[in-house]
């Protein structure tokens, strides 16, 4: 496909724009993934820590993880007046199947639970190229089912548990419903799906357009998945549960939000799954930010942009989780 690279600063929103042209090209060696992985962690760590809501607890544990794994890590944020029973968002990290951290989420996910007043639990979910799939989409599942197991024990309200991600987070969301479904384990309520990462086969038209090192661009995004799949991506027997863009049947899966900005990588998959869901009858909520890039939003937090994608995000979640 012959696609001329987007040029995105000529479209940013205006306030997005001064950050991006100043940011410099980030070194990123995607033949050394593990590298690259220690050297932006590295990277975060020099970076002022967040103020956290002081009335939302946050604790970990120790829960059942599938066979090869035994043991995962959860991430429970949760207010000291929690309601009983409490709706509740599982939600996983994004970082190109390839990076990232419960820690990372640790500001968004305690505003959640400070906001709505939900438990909000984070996964850590063991990353490729060292654990290809299906082992972070198992981890997953599991930290999922051990929370549903443990309703009970946590109060929740077993009609309002949803799942959400971000990124790679959205896509292993996505993957999580769609095994939540065919396994009949888990009924879902919802489902928040910010700029998802769906698609392995890459032959979108922003998937192409998309080349700018300053943000998740198309030579880390084939990165990503050939390190999910194992050097695989874009090959015919891809699992739908790996890549959901290939999922054919989407009847009865949760109710749906997608947002993404109209610069990102994964605009065109975002919305072709947002389409693809809509005509098998699954409710869905698509927003389309123009002037934003991938993970602008959280780069330039006190934008009028990034506070209308905040507040129309935390709406969506209300109305699903509380009513």
């Amino acid at each position: 496909m012959n696609i001329a690279p987007l040029d995105i600063p000529s479209r940013l929103d205006d306030e997005h724009r001064p950050l991006f042209e100043g940011a410099p090209r980030p070194m990123r060696d995607w033949s050394d993934i593990p590298g690259t992985r220690a050297r932006m962690t590295e990277m975060r760590s020099t970076l002022p820590q967040p103020t956290l809501p002081p009335n939302v607890l946050i604790t970990d544990r120790q829960v059942p993880g599938p066979a090869e794994n035994p043991d995962i890590n959860v991430r429970l944020y949760q207010r000291k007046d929690l309601p009983k029973p409490a709706a509740a968002l599982y939600w996983i990290h994004g970082g190109g199947m390839v990076m990232g951290s419960v820690e990372m989420n640790d500001p968004y996910c305690s505003n959640i639970a400070d906001e709505l007043n939900v438990l909000v639990v984070s996964v850590e979910y063991r990353l490729a190229p060292e654990n290809p799939f299906p082992a972070p989409l198992e981890d997953c599942y599991a930290g999922l089912l051990w929370l549903w197991q443990a309703q009970e024990e946590l109060g929740l309200d077993p009609t309002r548990i949803a799942v959400g991600g971000a990124s790679a987070g959205g896509g292993l969301a996505a993957g999580i419903a769609l095994a939540a479904r065919d396994r009949g384990e888990i009924p879902l309520c919802y489902q928040q799906l910010v700029y998802p990462m769906l698609d392995d086969r890459n032959t979108t038209r922003s998937s192409h357009a998309v080349q700018d090192s300053r943000t998740w661009n198309r030579e880390a995004n084939l990165a990503g998945w050939n390190a999910y799949l194992a050097g695989n991506a874009g090959k015919e027997d891809v699992s739908p549960y790996a890549a959901p863009a290939r999922a054919t049947a989407l009847e009865g899966l949760p109710p749906a939000y997608i947002n993404v900005g109209d610069l990102d990588l994964f605009v065109d998959e975002d919305v072709a799954y947002a389409r693809a869901m809509a005509d098998a009858g699954v409710p869905v909520e698509l927003h389309i930010y123009p002037g934003a890039y991938h993970g602008s939003n959280s780069a330039v937090p006190t934008s009028a942009l990034a506070n209308r994608w905040s507040a129309d995000e935390l709406s969506a979640l209300r109305r699903a989780l509380i009513g």
